[in-house]
């Protein structure tokens, strides 16, 4: 679950810090009090996309800090250990900073990630339901991953889309050869001569920096010989050798220490100097002894280093490269001479058709059950949100020749009222409408997420009275199972919340700021009054929200 929220200098908040509970908290607040900025600031830290216009004004950057808990989620856990991103035991803290231009940087557990892979993991902590939701839910693609997600098909589907790849590229490879079998025999026979050559050359992983740093070692053979030798003499072996004029420092300094204790330091500097001039001058007779003097050697190392610089400009590439490209055009060669036998093309056409049309069959079957179970669902919380002659279809529609979704598209029906036929949701003309049923689809498909905490922006607009108060009767519920956070205008809403903060602007120096209270039980009804009488609130809206109060808790 989400724990804290840092942000700083992000639109019209200077400095926030926000603890979070369990449970189910609302969010409520004058109308561009910044209620929305804070999730806009949340949704950056979980990768959204940059926009340097969300900077505040007068500010260098902007930094959003998100903490999570993740004691109970195994998943998460595994995903930090496999991408090397561990961070403190059962914590996770996902950090990005804005800068003027829109640059920005992501940061996992302190350690500099992509917002690729901060968006991979924060699917797995929270998932947001912004106001306009039910406009991602008029398209086709939307449609299909609700229900799939929903019933926990998205396995299933991947396996279909794999399954579909496969079938595709042999049939391109079938269709390839049928249509142009004289271009790919010509590659075949250059593919099977360059993977002739090479295997001829034998390259290796590796080869070109160990022959070229021996080459090079038995080239200068003679040289390093002759100047680690010089080195010991002048070391240790010739008259002006240093180890004897620092051995004599040694004797002359050591009988002089009893008289002045101030020349035990520079003693040690001399006898620590000596023993490592001793180890030195050992390395240098045994690596002289070691270097051999082999002119045949030599010449085999600089006819295979000729032998790899040549084959690397003939292939154009590097020499360092040869055993790789090797390896890609042996798996070229041996697609090409699957592909120079049609009979074999066409097998494995007609076995990845089947494999296919097996798992997209057990995947329509699986649909339909999940279609009509999440028909019922959606049909039955319409009629808790005052459609009460309302139904709900989620159709099956065939594809001729299936697709890598499956066999079939998805398509969410929708009446409204009593005695009318379902229509595509696209044509569902009241917003309000639109709206409460867009609710009742991400409540209902949310029980089945398994991210512990969902945010709803403001998707209880164009909704009211008792209507509004089973809306958030269902939040509550949610948040019994998860955490829940959800801005809203709506009183009813808000009472049902186990937290309620209040977001509001405040004017200092010139410049607009927002700020976040945490509201009591006495705070709560003063609010809760706002929201329910507007500017002019009286002892009747504040008696109205103290008993919306009572009766949540009871």
């Amino acid at each position: 679950m989400l724990l804290h929220l840092s942000i700083r200098d992000f639109a019209i908040v200077d400095a926030l810090e926000l603890d979070f509970e369990r449970g189910f908290t609302a969010l409520t607040g004058e109308t561009g009090a910044g209620k929305s900025i804070l999730i806009d600031a949340l949704a950056l830290a979980l990768g959204e996309r940059a926009d340097a216009t969300a900077l505040r004004a007068g500010a260098e950057r902007a930094e959003v800090v998100a903490e999570f808990a993740i004691d109970a989620l195994p998943e998460v856990r595994t995903w930090l250990k496999e991408a090397e991103l561990e961070g403190d035991e059962g914590r996770l803290l996902l950090r990005r900073v804005l800068d003027g231009s829109g640059r920005s940087r992501a940061f996992i557990n302190g350690t500099p990630a992509t917002v690729q892979q901060v968006s991979a993991v924060s699917a797995l902590l929270i998932d947001i339901h912004g106001q306009h939701a039910h406009q991602s839910l008029l398209r086709a693609d939307a449609q299909r991953a609700i229900l799939d997600g929903h019933a926990g098909l998205a396995p299933a589907a991947r396996e279909v889309a794999e399954a579909w790849k496969d079938w595709q590229r042999l049939a391109r490879a079938r269709a390839e050869f049928e249509t142009d079998a004289a271009a790919r025999a010509a590659e075949r026979e250059s593919v099977a001569f360059q993977v002739d050559e090479l295997k001829k050359l034998a390259p290796k992983p590796g080869e070109w920096e160990a022959v070229s740093a021996e080459q090079s070692r038995l080239a200068h053979a003679a040289s390093l010989i002759e100047g680690a030798q010089a080195a010991v003499d002048a070391l240790a072996e010739s008259e002006a050798a240093a180890s004897g004029a620092i051995s004599a420092a040694v004797s002359r300094i050591r009988g002089l220490v009893d008289y002045d204790a101030a020349l035990a330091e520079p003693l040690g500097l001399l006898e620590s100097a000596a023993a490592q001039l001793d180890e030195a001058v050992h390395a240098l007779r045994h690596y002289a002894d070691r270097v051999d003097l082999d002119p045949q050697r030599l010449a085999e190392a600089e006819r295979r280093v000729e032998a790899l610089h040549a084959a690397a400009r003939r292939f154009r590439t590097q020499p360092e490269a040869l055993a790789e490209l090797a390896g890609r055009l042996e798996a070229r060669l041996a697609e090409l001479a699957v592909a120079a036998d049609l009979d074999e093309l066409v097998r494995q056409e007609a076995a990845a058709r089947a494999r296919y049309d097996a798992r997209a069959a057990r995947l329509t079957a699986q649909r339909r059950s999940a279609a009509a179970k999440l028909g019922k669902e959606v049909t039955a919380a319409m009629k808790e949100l005052a459609m009460a002659g309302g139904r709900f279809e989620a159709v099956l529609r065939p594809l001729e020749g299936g697709s890598a979704h499956g066999n079939e598209s998805v398509e969410f029906l929708v009446a409204a009222n009593p005695g009318q036929e379902p229509r595509p949701l696209a044509k569902v003309a009241s917003g309000g409408e639109l709206s409460r049923i867009s609710l009742a689809i991400q409540v209902i498909t949310s029980k089945a997420a398994a991210v512990p905490t969902m945010i709803f922006d403001e998707v209880d607009s164009g909704i009211g009275g008792a209507v509004a108060e089973i809306v958030g009767r269902k939040l509550g519920a949610l948040g019994r199972e998860r955490q829940v956070l959800c801005v809203t205008h709506l009183a009813q809403v808000a009472a049902q919340a186990d937290h309620q903060w209040s977001v509001a602007k405040a004017s200092a120096n010139g410049r607009v700021r927002s700020r976040v209270d945490v509201l009591g039980d006495d705070a709560r009804v003063e609010e809760l009054a706002r929201m329910l009488g507007g500017t002019r609130i009286t002892p009747t809206t504040r008696k109205h929200a103290a008993e919306m109060l009572a009766l949540r808790s009871r």
